[in-house]
């Protein structure tokens, strides 16, 4: 069996007094998601979500990784799949998809976001990072 490990983020900006979460659909696959991508040798998990997030989107972020939350699956037969995600706020607003593998980046309002989520696990990670935003916002 082989392993692979992915780290992105649920990235939050707030938008015309409004939080929105960068939502990505993939060229390949058609799901709708968070950014992330494989973790490259010698990176950390923090490098490894501020680099896919900037590499898919175009947009900066800053990383919390005091959130932390994981997803693991059978990618194929033979491939188990550990994603990590952090959260992170943008530090730009205006995210461009990457040629060849990103369909569409945009920013949708929180609760538009979990209803176009493709996969439930990704919904309820929304929600508790959602959660874990507003108590730090406090």
């Amino acid at each position: 069996m082989r392993h692979e490990k992915s780290c992105g983020a649920v990235v939050f900006s707030q938008i015309d007094g409004a939080w929105r979460v960068l939502l990505i659909r993939h060229e390949h696959g058609r799901h709708i998601s968070f950014p992330k991508g494989h973790v490259e040798p010698g990176e950390s998990e923090r490098q490894t979500a501020e680099r896919e997030i900037l590499e898919e989107t175009g947009v900066r972020v800053n990383v919390d990784t005091r959130f932390r939350a994981e997803n693991r699956y059978m990618a194929r037969p033979d491939v188990e799949k550990l994603v990590v995600f952090f959260i992170a706020v943008a530090r730009e607003q205006t995210p461009v998809a990457q040629e060849g593998e990103v369909a569409v980046a945009e920013w949708v309002e929180v609760g538009e976001a979990a209803n176009r989520l493709t996969y439930e696990q990704d919904r309820r990670i929304l929600r508790r990072a959602q959660k874990y935003l507003l108590k730090e916002a406090e």
